[in-house]
């Protein structure tokens, strides 16, 4: 069996019993990054063989775990944190299981994507998961562009290294929309800034960014939240 199993995105205590069940019991665990994953191992008192797997040796190390499913051994595909599959590896293996008819399954939990939107303030019934965007900004904008006018709240992924300029981006793209920066979600500086693109642009400019971010941008003719503020709130 292959079991695609979710870490904790920051806070260890969000690590699920079905979680520790399967990583005591699997025979493997495919990590990501084997350091990480260890230390989330061994904090748990659990003692498994670890393989690498990640975007550098995915098919290599694909073949190595379909092999181990076809042995009859049973492999638990981990990331570096969260759920894998969402820019991460796991997709493929999942696509190499279910064409050789091997069982697949997942054990589900931490996702900051998820827990960005729901957070946001902004529309949660429908949304759309862009992931990390590119790093040079014409590529970043013609990315950006294909959702202009899309209704639905965006998601993204970005890094410390760039968030400023992709919020700078999103603005030049989308104009002063709502938005939302999620920041070290569930870690102990956690932080969620709301407001329009250009009032988030100001917030980091008096912060030096560090971390993971969450960017979550509405959708083309969503209104801003009322406030107290408001008149007709």
């Amino acid at each position: 069996m292959l079991y695609l199993v979710a870490t904790p995105i920051g806070n260890l205590g969000d690590i699920t019993l079905r979680a520790l069940e399967v990583l005591r019991t699997v025979d493997v665990v495919a990590s990501e990054d084997t350091r990480k994953t260890g230390l989330l191992l061994k904090h748990f008192e659990i003692s498994k063989p670890q393989i690498a797997f990640h975007e550098h040796n995915e098919d290599r190390a694909g073949e190595r775990i379909m092999g181990l499913l076809a042995d009859g051994k049973s492999v638990a595909v981990v990331t570096e944190a969260g759920t894998p599959g969402i820019s991460d590896p796991g997709y493929s293996i999942v696509r190499r299981a279910i064409a050789a008819a091997e069982p697949v399954t997942m054990i589900p939990g931490a996702a900051a994507v998820v827990m960005a939107v729901v957070l946001s303030g902004l529309p949660v019934h429908s949304f759309t998961y862009r992931g990390f965007p590119p790093h040079k900004s014409g590529a970043r904008r013609r990315f950006l562009e294909v959702d202009r006018e899309s209704p639905h709240t965006l998601v993204f992924y970005e890094s410390p290294y760039r968030v400023a300029a992709f919020l700078q981006d999103a603005l030049a793209v989308y104009g002063d929309r709502p938005a939302a920066l999620a920041h070290e979600l569930t870690k102990f500086y956690e932080s969620m800034e709301r407001g329009t693109l250009s009032e988030l642009i100001a917030v980091l400019s008096r912060a030096k960014p560090k971390g993971e971010y969450v960017v979550v941008v509405a959708g083309a003719g969503v209104a801003p939240p009322a406030t107290s503020q408001d008149p007709d709130a």
